[in-house]
């Protein structure tokens, strides 16, 4: 039976977004986490095209780190590391993607987040299609599965209910000490945003849509916050931006035809989108995003 009964699907469409309990073993989530320390520790390179990235307190010397662990905010591009990739095409996963965006996916972006303890960490309330060049919106779904307890204390995912419905909003810079390169807010919505929190258990997964209002909070204690993310798409989509560098991420089919294969699907002939639009002029977009 797919996890994602007809009343969590009811809820996605309507709120854009639904938590999956229970959805990953044990044993998957400690083989991540153990992928993530030995990265950090230097035990095992980064794969080709792997960012390892450190939070902006810690590259700035801020603040002292206790371990290389805690130096590490977050992995994206991990698709050529077969450990961090079993999390993308695990079938309990891909089951679930199927029924928000159909039997024939590829890898928009991949991420894992680390959230050390005694960095701000925050990320405003914000859109991830903002950072990716594809459409239709409807055709693009999150993954995003807690490794470890998630709470409001350890800086849990916020959601606001029902704003997929409404369109891509431009983003701005927060006038915050510390923030992160490409941590951009939507403009116009504030803190009085009518937020839920997701407070989530190991295992549990969250599916949501790429246009959904969501951030995150500060980490308030001593242990982590992690996390292991997948953006998938439609083989449908089209690519939309008023660029060339289609191939700016290793997108790979990972479902139906063509699978283990790259994307090579269609670019828009007309009326594509200039990403400059939604974000600040003094810095460049780029595909990514972090929670």
């Amino acid at each position: 039976m797919n996890p994602i009964t007809d009343e969590l699907l009811e809820q996605y469409q309507r709120d854009g977004y639904c938590v999956v309990r229970e959805l990953l073993d044990p044993a998957s989530l400690e083989r991540w986490k153990t992928r993530l320390s030995a990265i950090a520790d230097g035990e095992v390179a980064p794969a080709e095209r792997m960012l390892v990235m450190k939070d902006v307190m810690v590259a700035r010397g801020a603040v002292e780190v206790g371990s290389k662990l805690e130096a590490v905010a977050k992995i994206q591009d991990y698709e050529n590391d077969p450990e961090l990739w079993s999390y993308v095409d695990d079938d309990r996963l891909l089951d679930c993607v199927e029924r928000f965006i159909g039997k024939s996916v590829f890898t928009l972006h991949t991420m894992l987040i680390n959230k050390p303890p005694n960095v701000d960490g925050r990320h405003p309330l914000h859109q991830d299609l903002l950072y990716f060049p594809f459409r239709p919106a409807d055709r693009i779904v999150a993954t995003w599965t807690a490794l470890e307890p998630v709470t409001r204390e350890n800086g849990c995912l916020v959601v606001v209910p029902g704003s997929h419905e409404g369109e891509l909003l431009p983003h701005e810079n927060m006038d915050w000490e510390h923030v992160n390169a490409a941590y951009w807010g939507a403009k116009g919505v504030g803190g009085d945003a009518p937020r839920v929190h997701l407070e989530m258990e190991p295992g549990d997964t969250v599916f949501f849509h790429p246009i959904l209002i969501h951030g995150s909070g500060r980490n308030r204690t001593q242990g982590f916050r992690r996390a292991i993310s997948a953006h998938y798409a439609s083989t449908d989509c089209v690519w939309a931006w008023n660029t060339d560098a289609v191939l700016q991420r290793p997108y790979k089919v990972v479902r139906g035809e063509g699978a283990g294969g790259p994307w090579s699907g269609p670019v828009a002939s007309e009326g594509r989108i200039n990403p400059l639009d939604y974000v600040p002029v003094d810095r460049p977009v780029a595909p990514g995003r972090s929670d």
